[in-house]
């Protein structure tokens, strides 16, 4: 193929995807300064202006030339918003790759490309197109997701940047697959009420959990934590919330002071992708120590609860039952799941690991939701 005469040009009256131009070389610069873009990638660091002059005056004709990759720019609101390509393979298989630049991040710009781009590769006649990235970058695989990629896996140490092996995400979409998302993606909604507030986990939250895990009640009844429970500990747990959000397994909130905004505790929505019951969930919490006694897990697992209930078409998580297991020895914990009108439905004996080898009667609860639950989110006096 001549390059750029016969780079076909891909619109959706929105972006564009058009050949690069010497023009395109400062944009492109200018993009890869950014740490993202360096995190997740591939290219060279540091990055260099005659870097990109080679990218694209050398690399990407020759890749239209010679029919080893296909790159374009993409154009939206009149600029330079990143690049994008495919890399035809064997027996109608190939791959896609693509970097959006800061600026255009959040407006949807990559995913109306990548949807430009798996169009042409199956009118091309590709059989299926295969999206990877590495670990962690969760904005390239939601953009991969809203395309209806699937059966994703994980391979480990399966990409290479720089010399340093990572592990990398691989999913793909066949030409007769529907293209959309496969199950659920949620979203963490602020929620308020009753003195407190929930919202997504930062990364500036992981002190305040090292403190709340290391206390010596949390340590006692969850058992699973790490012991000493350090910094990096803390840091994994917030990319884990990530996770439950992209596989569609639950939603994670952080208890906030609604004026400080520190963190007072957890709780979580999770199991949501049980194969025999699509319709349920369990809930599950903790405090950090400042939090206990001031009626702020009441009130946080009364929010939980109104989103789980609440339809998925409004923004909710569709649930129509929820569990909630609790030690017996843990009275408090037992104490805010009867404040929220949950049921006991059960006593499972000696099935609560603690420390040191120990199991504690495991206490079984659940709240449909058709049941006349108490309020526990309208304001209280006494609340903080």
């Amino acid at each position: 193929m001549r390059f750029p005469e016969d780079v076909p040009v891909l619109a959706d009256g929105v972006i564009t995807l058009r050949a690069h131009t010497r023009a395109d070389v400062e944009a492109a610069y200018q993009v890869c300064q950014d740490p993202e873009m360096q995190r997740w990638t591939t290219i060279p660091v540091p990055y260099e202006r005659e870097h990109a002059v080679q990218y694209l005056t050398e690399f990407i004709p020759a890749g239209w030339r010679d029919g080893t990759s296909w790159g374009w720019a993409i154009e939206y609101d009149g600029r330079y918003a990143g690049t994008i390509d495919l890399r035809p393979g064997e027996g109608g298989v190939g791959e896609v790759g693509f970097a959006t630049a800061p600026w255009a991040r959040g407006h949807g710009v990559m995913t109306r490309g990548l949807g430009l781009a798996v169009d042409h590769a199956f009118e091309q006649g590709w059989r299926r197109v295969i999206w990877r990235a590495y670990v962690g970058n969760y904005g390239s695989r939601r953009v991969a997701w809203k395309n209806g990629f699937r059966n994703l896996v994980m391979v480990p140490d399966g990409g290479v940047a720089r010399g340093i092996r990572k592990d990398e995400w691989v999913a793909s979409i066949a030409q007769d697959d529907q293209r959309e998302p496969q199950g659920h993606w949620w979203q963490v909604p602020v929620l308020q009420g009753a003195g407190v507030r929930l919202r997504e986990f930062r990364s500036s939250d992981a002190k305040r959990i090292t403190e709340a895990c290391n206390d010596e009640r949390t340590q006692h009844w969850l058992a699973g934590l790490p012991s000493p429970y350090r910094i990096d500990d803390a840091e994994a747990f917030i990319q884990g919330r990530l996770e439950l959000l992209a596989s569609g397994e639950g939603v994670s909130w952080v208890i906030a002071d609604p004026d400080t905004d520190d963190l007072l505790g957890n709780v979580s929505v999770f199991d949501l992708k049980n194969r025999i019951d699509n319709t349920s969930g369990e809930i599950g919490y903790w405090s950090h120590p400042e939090a206990r006694g001031r009626g702020v897990m009441t009130a946080a697992v009364g929010l939980a609860i109104k989103q789980a209930f609440k339809p998925i078409e409004q923004g909710g998580l569709g649930r129509r039952r929820l569990m909630l297991f609790a030690a017996e020895g843990n009275t408090a914990s037992a104490h805010v799941a009867i404040a929220n009108g949950f049921t006991l439905t059960g006593t499972a004996r000696a099935a609560g690991p603690l420390r040191d080898n120990i199991f504690d009667n495991l206490l079984s609860f659940d709240l449909l939701a058709t049941d006349d639950a108490p309020d526990t989110t309208s304001p209280r006096r006494g609340t903080f």
